[in-house]
């Protein structure tokens, strides 16, 4: 199992957004702003679906981890922190799937 955690990968994606968009994938996105960044992200949420229902392992490996660099990519942009998103994360686990959405509608 891999040692690389999302918050090694936040963290290589907050240095290139320093870097030159020439050199960057990253800086190219967040220089086209969070729209394009969102709908990259979407596109690749697409293609993580399609790769779940082909039900072809390595597909979904590879799409996966292109959502969840993308999914960062557009939190860089918009300032969010990954801890944020993970402190929700631990909120919501504290009850069930069920209680805690059951609490969004209200």
């Amino acid at each position: 199992m891999s040692k690389f955690s999302l918050d090694d990968l936040a963290a290589v994606i907050a240095k290139r957004a320093a870097a030159s968009a020439e050199t960057s994938y990253t800086k190219s996105l967040l220089d086209a702003g969070p729209a394009r960044a969102a709908k990259k992200m979407g596109e690749e949420a697409v293609e993580t679906v399609i790769a779940a229902t082909q039900g072809e392992r390595q597909a979904l490996v590879n799409e996966s981890a292109d959502l969840l660099y993308h999914l960062l990519v557009v939190l860089q942009a918009r300032g969010v922190a990954l801890g944020e998103v993970l402190a929700e994360l631990e909120r919501r686990t504290s009850r069930s799937g069920h209680e805690e959405k059951a609490s969004r509608k209200s």
